[in-house]
């Protein structure tokens, strides 16, 4: 493939996926005045029982209550964002909270809420190993953006086997 030919498919996948996630958006969007919508829910706690797997309790009341305090950090973490970034946040979480971008990109048949762990495990897989690059990136944002919420709880430390961060010792002045 020619570098024009791929820049122009490039191209015409970037405004593709802004007009579909803008005409989803007037249907359902993912985040609204700062918050997750239902959608944008069950999209993040899917991707995180996906991508966390069994770092979360295995209970089911427990695990509701670790993604629930999982979702809120999100928010957090998305609000602390510039507007150009959170705007693009929103876009991905509206595109693939909706049936037809669950399906076509993400290459998830189930629903979200309804979907496995394995399920959301392979679906994320294919994105990682698609040749793609807007899938991919689609892929390292969900990815990241879990794992950058998750790890932000000082009391998820430990499942990582990291006892925090060690006390600095007090050095003379220079």
């Amino acid at each position: 493939m020619q570098r024009r030919t791929l820049l122009r498919l490039g191209l015409v996948a970037g405004l593709t996926l802004a007009a579909g996630a803008g005409l989803v958006a007037v249907v359902q969007p993912g985040r609204q005045k700062g918050r997750l919508t239902p959608a944008g829910r069950a999209l993040w706690a899917g991707v995180a029982r996906g991508v966390l797997g069994s770092l979360l309790p295995a209970e089911a009341v427990a695990q509701q209550q670790a993604l629930d305090a999982h979702l809120l950090r999100l928010e957090q973490a998305i609000a602390g964002m510039p507007p150009g970034v959170q705007a693009e946040i929103d876009e991905l979480t509206t595109l693939a909270a909706s049936a037809p971008g669950r399906v076509a990109l993400i290459g998830l048949a189930t629903p979200w809420a309804d979907a496995s762990a394995a399920e959301v495990q392979a679906a994320l897989s294919a994105l990682r190993q698609s040749s793609i690059g807007l899938r991919e990136q689609v892929y390292q944002a969900l990815r990241e953006l879990t794992n950058a919420a998750f790890f932000a709880d000082t009391s998820t430390w430990a499942l990582l086997g990291y006892a925090g961060q060690r006390p600095v010792p007090n050095l003379p002045p220079a």
